[in-house]
């Protein structure tokens, strides 16, 4: 894992936090985005845990720059803020989650073990911050997708809503798992949600 923080206190912290704990190893760590780009290229971590705010390039472009050189890469956001502007920055730059630097060390574990796999860890309350657009209605032309989603969308979907992981779903689809993860992303950006269970659940409503 590499942890990427501007504030050494902070990133010590998450350090000595992650190292203790058995299955989880850091192998690096830097303190601002330019930084974080260099190393992620460099050390190919499994997680990149990121602040927002850092005094050479934010968290969101250093997320973009990290996925365009390595599109497989797992980012997960960690920081103070949570209004849905912020929030929706780092999504649509690539970050596979969004957690708050006030969570419980067992919840901050818990995810990043949960982005290891290739999940979405998303802090209730960031995912509250998206609620106005996810209430949204998505039109659709009677059942099935809507039309923003294309064909391959719509089957990665109908597998998402039956409990299937990225690398099930590959497998399934005889496709890349990080292409599966790059169709979940566009999934929730057309359907306007923050999560699989969201996403299974506008599948659901609109009859999918």
């Amino acid at each position: 894992m590499l942890v990427v923080d501007d504030h050494p206190l902070v990133r010590g912290g998450l350090i000595s936090l992650l190292s203790s704990t058995p299955d989880l190893a850091v192998v690096g760590e830097a303190g601002g985005g330019l930084d974080a780009v260099r190393m992620a290229a460099e050390l190919a971590p499994d997680v990149t845990l990121i602040d927002l705010s850092m005094p050479d390039i934010g968290g969101a472009e250093a997320t973009r720059r990290i996925l365009a050189a390595r599109p497989d890469a797992n980012i997960v956001v960690l920081t103070s803020f949570h209004d849905h502007v912020r929030v929706r920055e780092a999504l649509e730059a690539g970050a596979i989650g969004f957690l708050l630097k006030d969570a419980e060390p067992a919840v901050l574990l818990s995810a990043v073990r949960a982005a290891a796999r290739g999940d979405a860890p998303l802090d209730p309350r960031v995912a509250r911050a998206l609620l106005p657009r996810a209430a949204s209605p998505v039109p659709t032309a009677g059942p099935g997708p809507g039309p923003a989603l294309s064909t391959r969308e719509a089957e990665v979907l109908r597998l998402l809503t039956r409990g299937m992981s990225n690398k099930q779903i590959g497998t399934h689809l005889g496709i890349a798992e990080r292409t599966v993860k790059a169709h979940v992303g566009s999934i929730f950006r057309h359907l306007g949600v923050a999560d699989r269970t969201s996403a299974a659940l506008w599948a659901r409503d609109n009859r999918f």
